[in-house]
């Protein structure tokens, strides 16, 4: 076994092999929608360089923050910018 550095604390080194980018993009969503993760990083793999391997590091101590909520337009507080409905 290849002896590597560990990550640190709390932390985990995430390597995903996949027969397509997206397939492998699609299991990093789901992975940062659990945890704070460092920005993906890809390469080409396999024998006619066809797959994708895509690394990536996730903070398993902090869940990510929430996204903004979508003003409600409904309630008349914001006014459509000329051009809208």
């Amino acid at each position: 076994m290849e002896d590597q550095q560990l990550p640190p604390l709390g932390f985990a080194d995430v390597r995903i092999i996949a027969a397509t980018p997206d397939a492998a993009r699609q299991v990093a969503l789901l992975l940062r929608s659990a945890f704070v993760s460092t920005e993906q990083r890809s390469y080409p793999t396999g024998e006619d360089g066809t797959g994708t391997r895509l690394h990536l590091s996730v903070d398993t101590t902090r869940a990510p923050e929430a996204p903004e909520p979508i003003p409600d337009r409904s309630s008349g507080g914001d006014h459509p910018h000329p051009g809208e409905v």
